[in-house]
């Protein structure tokens, strides 16, 4: 089904829905993983990969989330 879909509308779906997601899981198991460890290099990388869909939207002029 995916390759029925337009090049164009595919890069709109992964941007708007799958990347969103894969920034909010990484943030959650940096979050989960900190606060049962403590804070760790492993912990801060997956804080910082799910900071830079926050990023990433705030220089594309979208909406910042709210923590």
């Amino acid at each position: 089904m995916w390759l029925f879909l337009t090049r164009r509308f595919r890069m709109w779906v992964l941007l708007t829905v799958l990347a969103p997601l894969a920034t909010r899981v990484l943030r959650g198991l940096g979050r989960t993983l900190e606060r049962r460890t403590g804070p760790s290099v492993v912990s801060n990388g997956l804080l910082r990969a799910g900071e830079l869909g926050d990023r990433a939207r705030a220089a594309l002029g979208g909406k910042a989330r709210r923590r």
